[in-house]
């Protein structure tokens, strides 16, 4: 197996994708944040101090997902034409699950772009309300379709897409 992100000499590098095509690119990725049910419910029912915490968390997201190529080393800085955040409120496991999907049309795919934006959207519930609940655990965070490039389509076993 080769690895595409070292050189000959075993250094890292940004793979060249110059010469890929473009094509239509989607990626969704989804997790988990768990919290105690009292948090849970002034989240749901927007009482929590520091404001509505899914739109600034949908904001987060977002944001994370352009900002990606910043913090992960060897990421392409992409234009995305869309990013979409759905947040699941799950009272029997007392907690919120992410999705989010991420589209483009380019050389290389959005899948890390879709992991940020779930990942900064669980983060940005943490920091609204670790203030009540220091107990919080994000988890599951993974890739759960792609489409898209020369290796195709990808769904992971077991997720409804």
């Amino acid at each position: 197996m080769e690895f595409t992100h070292f050189n000959e000499n075993g250094k890292a590098r940004m793979v060249d994708v110059g010469g890929k095509d473009e094509t239509k690119r989607v990626a969704i990725a989804r997790g988990t944040i768990k919290m105690n049910k009292e948090t849970l419910n002034k989240v749901r029912d927007g009482q929590m101090k520091k404001g509505d915490v899914l739109a600034v968390a949908q904001v987060a997201g977002i944001m994370g997902a352009k900002k990606t190529s910043d913090i992960v080393p060897m990421c392409h800085n992409i234009l995305i034409n869309g990013v979409d955040l759905n947040f699941e409120i799950d009272e029997e496991n007392s907690s919120i699950n992410i999705e989010a999907e991420v589209r483009t049309t380019g050389k290389t795919g959005v899948e890390m772009e879709a992991l940020s934006a779930v990942s900064i959207a669980a983060l940005t519930i943490y920091d609204m309300c670790k203030a009540i609940d220091k107990e919080m655990v994000i988890d599951h965070i993974r890739l759960v379709k792609k489409t898209g490039g020369k290796s195709g389509e990808f769904i992971r076993k077991g997720e409804e897409v």
